[in-house]
């Protein structure tokens, strides 16, 4: 058995590469972006590539690439149906509604008068997203129909970036004030040369325009809670919001508490990642006013590091509590391991 790994530096690469080496897996690293990548995988059994939402080279081909190896009868992480609904939103609507997922209210429009009708007959606020976009970038609470008016026109129009460097400044404000230490000066720093210099490329990903999408605006919670199945295990957090905020994500305010969770919502990842067929999916819930469970988004990719491995342990599919050291990147290359054996 052989892994072929697309090495990222500061991926989940990092660590999949270590664990071939503690446990002596016989691997090599190849170069997904490569005009000859499926020549330099053909003697391997699997693929693993953590491929990104904000690399314009990714969003080109990863998807077709992925399930065009798996054609081969070469194995991949992430798997097609793992991925290709990745950083879309609208694609992630189509497919929880399909199998009756317990999806927060959603509404995509792709003509600028249907979009005026409809907010002309709904209930204000609503939440204005881009399809793509994590940390809670993208993301705005439209309170009033000519807000929302406005958003249609730009969608219609000149569209959005997919990266807003304003709102990424703005975060890293954010971080300052919730940490106040040098990391987070350092971090504002790079913002400003962010500003200066964009990065290579980010001139190159595509504009979102020619579609609109909202989805309903739950009131009262103050948190969401993630849910991430690797697999057999569920792994928890609670991100809390920003002050005078109703966003969680990116905010940074964790807690791991295993006593914080229903097993509603861990039930409900387990059986929608069985529907999917996916080994790896993170799950984002909030709340109704009734206290069901609701999925805003998902995702196969998340972040690194003490974000996840400070959790305490994770769940069986049996809802059974496993103390355990976490690190979901070797949970990922273990299954993959186990699946071409």
């Amino acid at each position: 058995m052989k892994i072929a790994i697309h090495n990222c530096p500061g991926s989940f690469s990092d660590r999949w590469i270590a664990y071939c080496q503690e446990n002596n897996i016989s691997f090599k690293t190849v170069d997904c972006y490569s005009s000859d990548i499926i020549g330099q995988i053909k003697d391997c059994d699997g693929l693993m590539w953590h491929w990104s939402h904000d690399d314009y080279r990714d969003q080109n081909f990863a998807r077709q690439l992925i399930f065009s190896i798996e054609k081969m009868g070469i194995s991949v992480f992430p798997s097609f149906s793992s991925c290709w609904h990745f950083d879309d939103k609208v694609g992630q609507k189509y497919l929880l509604e399909a199998i009756n997922a317990p999806l927060v209210h959603s509404y995509t429009f792709y003509n600028k008068d249907a979009a005026f009708q409809w907010i002309d007959c709904t209930q204000f606020p609503k939440v204005f997203k881009l399809r793509t976009g994590a940390g809670s970038r993208n993301v705005r609470l439209i309170k009033n129909k000519n807000s929302g008016k406005r958003i249609v026109r730009k969608a219609f129009g000149k569209g959005y970036p997919v990266i807003d460097n304003v709102s990424g400044f703005k975060q890293r404000l954010w971080v300052l004030r919730r940490d106040k230490n040098i990391k987070a000066i350092i971090h504002i720093i790079k913002g400003l040369i962010r500003f200066a210099y964009p990065p290579e490329g980010i001139n190159l990903l595509p504009r979102q325009k020619g579609y609109v999408y909202f989805q309903d605006f739950i009131p009262n919670n103050d948190f969401d809670d993630r849910v991430v199945i690797v697999g057999s295990k569920a792994i928890t957090i609670r991100r809390y919001n920003r002050e005078g905020d109703f966003r969680a994500s990116g905010s940074g305010l964790i807690k791991h508490n295993s006593d914080l969770f229903d097993s509603k919502i861990i039930k409900i990842a387990f059986n929608v990642a069985d529907q999917i067929g996916t080994e790896s999916l993170a799950f984002d819930f909030i709340y109704d006013d009734i206290g069901n469970p609701l999925i805003v988004e998902i995702s196969y990719a998340y972040s690194m590091g003490a974000v996840y491995d400070n959790c305490p342990g994770y769940w069986d599919k049996d809802l059974k509590w496993h103390v355990d050291n976490i690190n979901l990147q070797y949970y990922i290359i273990e299954d993959f391991i186990n699946s071409l054996i």
